[in-house]
C-alpha cells in the first residue's frame, strides 16, 4: 500500500485528490497539510511514501518543506511529487534540485495522477517533456553553479556510467539507453542504480540536474525528451 500526503492550502483540492486515490486498491490517504510546516512534520508522524505538494502555501511554501524533507535522514524514503499550476513554473529547478522527484500539473487527469504516484513511489522520476525543457533551460540561464558541482564526484564513475548518466541527462528511458548502447534494459537500470548510490542522488530527476550542472551534457544542442524510465 502506497501511504499518501496531500499538501495543499486549498481545502477542496485536498478533497479532490483524497476521493480520486482512494478508490484505488494500493493508495491509501494518510494525512492532509494546509502549509510547508505541517507537511514536513506529518510526513514523519505518517511514514508517508509520498508526498503531494503544492508549492505556494502561506508560511513554509512547498519548495522549503522540500528542502526539509530531502535533508532529512529519517525522511529518506519519503518521495515529493510537485503539485503546479503550470509547466512553465519557476520554481521547477530549485525544487528538482532540493530533492523532488517531479512535477505534476494541476489539470492532469485523474488516471495520470494515480500512475504519477506510482511511479514516484518505486523511486523513478516524473519529468514531463515540458517540465524538462524548462528545467534544462533554468539550467543553462544560471550557468554552472561556482560551488556545489565538484561535489557530486563524477570522478567515481566507470567510464560505461558516465555514458549511461550523459544519455539520463538527456531525458532518455532506460530502454532507450539499453539500445544506443546495446546492453539490456536490466543491466541499464543496474547501472543507474549504482550511479544513484556513488553520487550520491536520490532518483533520476537529479541525476539529469548533476549531468548538466558537472558539465557531462552541454544544453547547447541537446534535445531532451523527459521520458520516463
Amino acid at each position: 500500500m502506497i501511504r499518501v500526503l496531500l499538501a495543499d492550502d486549498q481545502a477542496l483540492i485536498r478533497a479532490g485528490f483524497r476521493a480520486l486515490l482512494e478508490h484505488t486498491d494500493d493508495i491509501a490517504v494518510v494525512g492532509e497539510a494546509t502549509d510547508g510546516e505541517q507537511a514536513v512534520g506529518l510526513a514523519a508522524a505518517t511514514r508517508a511514501d509520498v508526498v503531494l505538494m503544492d508549492i505556494r502555501m502561506p508560511g513554509v511554501d512547498g519548495l522549503e518543506a522540500t528542502r526539509r524533507i530531502a535533508a532529512s535522514e529519517d525522511l529518506a524514503g519519503v518521495r515529493i511529487l510537485i503539485l503546479t499550476t503550470f509547466e512553465s513554473d519557476h520554481y521547477v529547478y530549485e525544487a528538482i534540485r532540493s530533492g523532488a522527484s517531479g512535477f505534476l500539473v494541476k489539470d492532469t487527469e485523474p488516471e495520470e495522477l494515480i500512475q504519477a504516484v506510482r511511479i514516484v513511489a518505486r523511486g523513478d522520476a516524473l519529468l514531463s517533456p515540458g517540465i524538462t525543457r524548462r528545467l534544462i533551460a533554468d539550467i543553462a540561464a544560471k550557468g554552472r553553479p561556482d560551488s556545489g558541482a565538484t561535489d557530486y564526484r563524477i570522478d567515481r564513475l566507470t567510464d560505461r556510467e558516465r555514458e549511461v548518466l550523459a544519455l539520463v541527462g538527456r531525458g532518455q528511458s532506460n530502454d532507450e539507453i539499453a539500445g544506443v548502447l546495446f546492453l539490456s534494459p536490466l543491466t541499464v537500470k543496474t547501472h543507474v542504480s549504482r550511479i544513484m548510490t556513488k553520487l550520491p542522488a536520490r532518483d533520476r530527476a537529479q541525476l539529469v540536474v548533476i549531468a548538466y550542472e558537472t558539465g557531462l551534457v552541454t544544453v547547447g544542442g541537446t534535445q531532451a525528451h523527459g521520458r520516463r524510465g
